[in-house]
């Protein structure tokens, strides 16, 4: 594994240059899971493609960055991390130009899914970079910093592609990259010093191979199990079983293997696994919400593109916020005590809004979304640091790869649930519903209801299945809210299992002895 930079030898504008590059690679991956969803209906009609075909130019990329990003420690420590994370951000640069500039849909969905393969190491190098240029005692603003591209990007992304697609045209979502990407690709060049490689290392196919294949059919099985019934397309089935069969034998190999691509001790240590899990949650969660309030307040609350857009901004300043100060607290509070304080705020937030109609309130809409945002980084921030506290040096970009890879499974289970749960819950809310719909109900006799909602005319027929849709739409998301407010709760007994960094102990004995 690529030697850490010690940050006693490196000055002050310098790591300031380092730290600014590694937050533009991480700020452009991020804002590319997200940034090309809004654009999808022009892409469409671009390119030529049907509704589920211009899906696959979101899918491609997921499924690469998932696939690849497993084996990134693996390529940082035979390459040198320097060399792959320059390679992968110029790779990650061309494409997205390439991606601008495509003509079919195949050609799309090909420089989409090279994007995803180049940008799969952006985060996880970048942030093992962050890591490693400063001491334990100041982890907590460097994360807090890093973490501003991980969060904000998935946030901004939508409104930022919204804008760029209406003022000039699709294809600028994918240019904007470009400059930014020239801009650190120099810059990393230029002040990056580390030159430590492992140059006999051997790849391990057999497990790369079979972690992929299981990666690959889950991500397709998410994606397009909804739109085919699930368990009952065969289709469905068949990449279940594979994508089982690929984790059991990437497990067994892991195992058995004597240099497998990920060192299995990494698993042993149970402060990383706890993060892991909560890595987990905290990507359900974090794109399972972003991807259900902005179809709530656009179908439900008939607010237009441009102010859901707004409406999702308090979501970010409470994210920032926190991630101004969480740093900093981490260095004289116990970071599982600010962890379980964000996982209380996102839960409190969360069944605040199951009791929501699309008559909220503008300022009790802002309020619980600034909440849930802060309570996600009050999560997120002091994660980066706790996580790490345990591991030896030599493991810190593996674990940060997987803790990447976990958080986006966590994001492709959330959006795929809630999406899931909703259709499901539509269904089951109107036929309840329904069943009170008769011409014998008094209720719609009488009055301007009858008139309107009765359902002996085919006018009243319309009305009042509009009406009906509407409250089966309002309970639906309710209980996607009330998944995500369960999804929370299992993340407290998990601060249990981490420990206090040892610096940040020191720490707070000294503060105590003063």
């Amino acid at each position: 594994m690529s030697a850490p930079t010690a940050s006693g030898k490196i000055g002050t504008r310098q790591r300031l240059l380092v730290m600014g590059c590694t937050m533009i690679a991480t700020l452009m991956q991020a804002l590319d899971n997200t940034i090309a969803n809004v654009a999808l209906p022009h892409m469409q009609g671009s390119l030529g493609a049907s509704r589920d075909q211009i899906t696959w130019v979101l899918t491609s990329y997921v499924i690469a960055a998932a696939i690849f990003t497993a084996p990134v420690g693996w390529f940082a420590a035979r390459f040198g991390r320097k060399p792959f994370f320059i390679l992968s951000l110029i790779g990650f640069t061309v494409t997205s130009m390439l991606c601008g500039i495509a003509q079919s849909l195949p050609q799309e969905v090909a420089f989409r899914f090279l994007q995803g393969c180049f940008g799969a190491a952006l985060v996880p190098l970048s942030q093992a970079i962050m890591l490693d240029l400063y001491p334990m005692e100041s982890r907590g603003t460097a994360m807090a910093i890093w973490a501003t591209g991980v969060m904000i990007g998935p946030i901004l992304g939508p409104t930022l592609g919204g804008w760029l697609t209406d003022a000039y045209n699709w294809r600028w979502v994918f240019f904007i990259n470009v400059p930014f990407g020239i801009a650190a690709v120099a810059g990393l060049m230029l002040f990056l010093n580390e030159r430590h490689r492992q140059a006999t290392l051997r790849f391990d196919w057999m497990g790369f191979l079979a972690l992929s294949a299981g990666l690959g059919a889950l991500q397709l099985m998410l994606d397009r199990g909804y739109s085919k019934d699930w368990f009952s397309s065969p289709e469905i089935v068949i990449e279940a079983v594979i994508a089982g069969l690929g984790f059991y034998l990437f497990i067994v190999h892991m195992l058995t293997a004597e240099k497998p691509f990920i060192p299995p001790r990494i698993f042993r240590d149970v402060g990383f696994l706890s993060g892991f899990a909560t890595m987990f949650a905290v990507g359900v969660i974090l794109l399972g919400s972003s991807a259900l309030l902005p179809p709530y307040l656009q179908s439900l609350g008939n607010y237009s593109v441009t102010q859901t857009g707004l409406l999702m901004t308090p979501r970010g300043i409470g994210a920032m916020v926190v991630m101004m100060v969480a740093g900093r607290l981490t260095r004289v509070i116990d970071p599982r005590l600010l962890m379980g304080f964000g996982v209380v705020a996102i839960a409190g937030a969360m069944w605040d809004m199951t009791r929501w109609t699309p008559e909220v309130s503008l300022m009790r809409l802002s309020l619980v979304t600034m909440l849930q945002g802060a309570g996600i980084s009050f999560v997120f921030i002091p994660l980066q640091v706790i996580g790490f506290a345990t591991l030896p040096a030599q493991l810190r970009t593996d674990a940060a790869a997987l803790y990447s890879l976990s958080r986006n499974i966590g994001s492709a289970i959330g959006v795929s649930a809630t999406s899931t749960l909703l259709a499901s819950s539509v269904q089951t809310i109107h036929a309840q519903l329904a069943e009170q719909i008769t011409p014998f109900n008094r209720a719609l006799q009488t009055g301007a209801q009858g008139l309107f909602l009765g359902p002996a005319t085919p006018f009243g027929i319309q009305g009042v299945d509009q009406y009906v849709q509407y409250h089966a739409y309002l309970g639906a998301y309710a209980n996607d809210f009330l998944l995500m407010f369960w999804t929370c709760l299992p993340l407290l007994p998990l601060l249990f299992f981490m420990r206090k960094p040892a610096a940040q102990n020191a720490k707070l004995a000294d503060l105590a002895m003063e």
